[in-house]
């Protein structure tokens, strides 16, 4: 749904800006409220498979990385456009994406093992559940790695993902998500909501 327009004759939108030129590289409408609405109650309906099959899970989590690791210098320069960083550094970030998405789908289920504790009760247990839809905000500094090692844990676990990028960098998240769709992960299982910085999730999803 990411780029998707209201008719709302209100439409607000945002520009990206290439700092080093003053470039206006990208202009975007914003999402009202109805769409991102519709973006929760799809996060939602997805959630209820996506939550089931945690190997499932971790085969689309390493296709992702594939997706990631083959994209790496479109996606660098998108990242060196948007906020400056040095292309270089823009392939080692989504380099180190790609590593952390395969750690996690390798030892997630580890990790989200339950655990027998020690109480006065005959047999305690404590067992890790998905919250469900995770909305984040995330900054521009480092727009692939800020969204990803946070989406990695919570998609492996179980839940399902809204992002909402930087305004600065709101094309680098618009890609995660299409890195995402090219890996054939389920449609709702991580959706990029565009906003600025007034605010554009709803506040209970």
């Amino acid at each position: 749904m990411t780029g998707a327009s209201s008719t709302a004759a209100t439409a607000r939108h945002l520009k990206t800006i290439n700092p080093a030129t003053e470039q206006v590289l990208n202009e975007y409408e914003i999402f009202t409220k109805e769409l991102l609405i519709s973006l929760v109650k799809q996060a939602r309906q997805t959630f209820l498979e996506w939550k089931n099959n945690i190997d499932r899970r971790a085969e689309y989590l390493y296709s992702f990385a594939k997706e990631l690791r083959k994209n790496k210098d479109n996606l660098a320069k998108t990242a060196t456009q948007e906020m400056g960083k040095a292309i270089k550094e823009a392939r080692s970030e989504v380099e180190k994406c790609a590593w952390t998405i395969e750690y996690y789908a390798d030892h997630g289920k580890i990790f989200s093992t339950s655990e027998v504790v020690n109480t006065e009760a005959r047999k305690s247990t404590i067992t890790f559940q998905p919250l469900g839809v995770v909305g984040s905000i995330m900054p521009w500094n480092f727009p692939y790695w800020q969204s990803l090692r946070f989406a990695a844990p919570s998609l492996m676990v179980g839940n399902v993902i809204i992002l909402k990028p930087a305004s600065a960098t709101m094309q680098c998240g618009i890609e995660i998500e299409k890195m995402f769709d090219r890996a054939g992960v389920p449609e709702g299982v991580f959706q990029t909501a565009i906003g600025d910085s007034n605010g554009s999730l709803p506040r209970h999803l």
